[in-house]
């Protein structure tokens, strides 16, 4: 079940922000973020510290590109 959520919320946020509609792209980095809490516990099952870590700093890059989406002009 987690594997499904972590390749679907991840492929999904990568298709919306390669495409070419401004609105998609929009919502990518909110869809990315999504998937990040399975990504945090499929680390803590596996007790991959590293991937735990790695996972973290996307967060902190989806944030980033959600703050840069959203915030008005």
């Amino acid at each position: 079940m987690i594997q499904l959520a972590l390749a679907f919320f991840g492929l999904t946020a990568l298709y919306m922000a390669t495409g070419h509609n401004p609105r998609a792209r929009r919502w990518a980095p909110v869809v990315g973020l999504c998937g990040q809490p399975f990504w945090v516990a499929f680390a803590l099952q596996s007790s991959a510290w590293g991937l735990l870590a790695l996972s973290l700093a996307y967060s902190a890059v989806y944030v980033r590109g959600a703050w840069v989406q959203w915030r008005l002009p």
